[in-house]
């Protein structure tokens, strides 16, 4: 028997049964738009989704379309499933005239019937008008991303359609649903953002203080995503996730994927000076308190970088690990 979650105004409940879970939904405690999970599913899907929940019952008539119990929802619904391990693609789902929005160059593919368009606004506010779309784009450039994003529709006339998306390095991808976030926002990495939901907000912070702005390894200037969608980010090498409970956390600077905004972020030394110059952990280390959540990183593309290019022969890097004792007498008929 399969146990089941779902989330009643942004609280996850459960374990509950089979039965618990119909109970709900003959009492009205459960409606179509409420997400549930459970072990055989690939993430958080609307109730409505899950066969057999809502099925008309005593001849009446079937539940109202999922879209018109969600009209109140700013962010088109999406679901989506995520293939591979280390290097990961998210396949959209989207309905006649869904819409989901990505990064320039970002899709991997794309079923017939999906037509896509560079612009410059996310679509969250659809009246910002021309110089409303060109301020959003100039946030864009300020964190080092394109003017443009791409916006995916499935303009066929019935069916849904799938568009894929993958993360430009290995690592990872991680699903967040914004209306489960308290506030429906969170701060990223400058260069993290993937994709997300037509209606998400895709804006710019600034570090509250000026020494995270200096030596945070992000600078002043982070992502913030905003909305009541599925949003995905991207990072490097395994993503670790801790809720704090008025903890402290210190962490490598680039090691911060993403965090709550009731988190408090700044810098702090680390340890003496001993430390600090010999340690091989950075002149700084990003503290993180309060009451929230923090997405963390084990491998940072800059670090990834860094060492690739280290070892790269033609930089001056050495061979390591090659089995063959003719390894370097073939560079001596290699291109120089």
């Amino acid at each position: 028997m399969a146990e089941w979650y779902y989330l009643k105004n942004g609280s996850q409940v459960g374990p509950v049964s089979d039965a618990e879970l119909k109970r709900l939904v003959d009492q009205g405690g459960l409606v179509p738009a409420d997400l549930v999970w459970n072990e055989n599913l690939t993430g958080w899907t609307p109730a409505s989704r899950v066969g057999g929940l809502f099925a008309a019952r005593d001849g009446g008539p079937p539940p109202q379309p999922e879209k018109a119990v969600r009209a109140g929802r700013r962010c088109h619904e999406v679901t989506y499933q995520i293939h591979g391990d280390d290097m990961q693609v998210v396949e959209v789902e989207l309905d006649p005239g869904e819409t989901v929005i990505a990064e320039a160059g970002a899709m991997n593919y794309m079923e017939d019937g999906i037509t896509f368009e560079a612009k410059m606004g996310d679509g969250s506010r659809p009246d910002s008008g021309f110089f409303g779309k060109v301020l959003d784009g100039a946030k864009r450039v300020m964190t080092g991303e394109s003017l443009f994003l791409t916006h995916f529709t499935n303009a066929g006339g019935a069916g849904l359609r799938r568009v894929a998306f993958a993360a430009p390095y290995p690592g990872k991808i991680i699903a967040m649903d914004l209306a489960t976030i308290p506030g429906g926002e969170i701060l990223c990495q400058k260069d993290a953002f993937l994709a997300a939901a037509r209606g998400t907000e895709i804006g710019i912070a600034f570090t509250k203080r000026l020494g995270a702005g200096f030596f945070g390894g992000e600078g002043f200037i982070l992502q913030r995503l905003r909305g009541d969608g599925m949003a995905f980010v991207h990072a490097g090498g395994t993503i670790v996730k801790r809720v704090l409970n008025g903890e402290t956390l210190r962490v490598d600077t680039g090691c911060l994927v993403a965090f709550t905004p009731d988190v408090d972020y700044s810098i702090e030394r680390a340890g003496g000076l001993k430390s600090m110059v010999f340690g091989g952990e950075g002149l700084f280390l990003a503290t993180l308190r309060g009451h929230g959540t923090v997405w963390l990183q084990t491998l940072p593309f800059s670090r990834l970088a860094d060492r690739i290019i280290a070892h790269a022969p033609r930089s001056g890097g050495k061979r390591r690990g090659e089995g063959s004792v003719l390894g370097g007498l073939g560079d001596l008929f290699g291109d120089r």
